[in-house]
């Protein structure tokens, strides 16, 4: 198995990059089970493989520079913090009461206009202007 991570290792184009990088007495004082290690900590990286990956430039109006920006967009593959699980837990129960939210209110909002449709007067003499509102979008 360390022949074939040495293997891998040697072909592995981060891990190249990144000895590259360095200079080269450190680069030649990596032992093969290190370059293994190094080879399995670059492999993980998942970046690679996403659904979406959008990334440009863009010059700043009335400057000399540029801004760049990525998109990234995929299945998370790599394993929450607790803190993180924590704040996708909330982030979803917030979505979940957002959702609901807009459905119920869109829901009355439906349920009102064919109440007021079929002439359906609940208070005598009150209306909110919802219908009188929505006739007129379409004229």
């Amino acid at each position: 198995m360390v022949e074939s991570n040495k293997a891998n290792s040697a072909q592995d184009p981060a891990l190249k990059s990144l000895l590259e990088r360095m200079p080269p007495e450190v680069a030649n004082s990596f032992t093969e089970e290190q370059l293994s290690h190094l080879h399995s900590a670059l492999g993980a990286r998942s970046w690679k493989k996403h659904s979406l990956d959008i990334r440009s430039t863009f010059p700043i109006p009335f400057a000399k520079s540029r801004v760049y920006f990525v998109l990234l967009m995929g299945r998370n593959r790599r394993e929450l913090t607790r803190r993180e699980k924590q704040i996708s837990a909330i982030t979803f129960a917030l979505f979940v009461a957002v959702f609901i939210g807009f459905s119920t209110l869109f829901g009355l909002l439906v349920l009102y206009l064919i109440k007021s449709a079929l002439g359906i007067d609940i208070f005598k003499g009150y209306s909110f202007g919802v219908w009188k509102w929505f006739k007129e979008l379409w004229k």
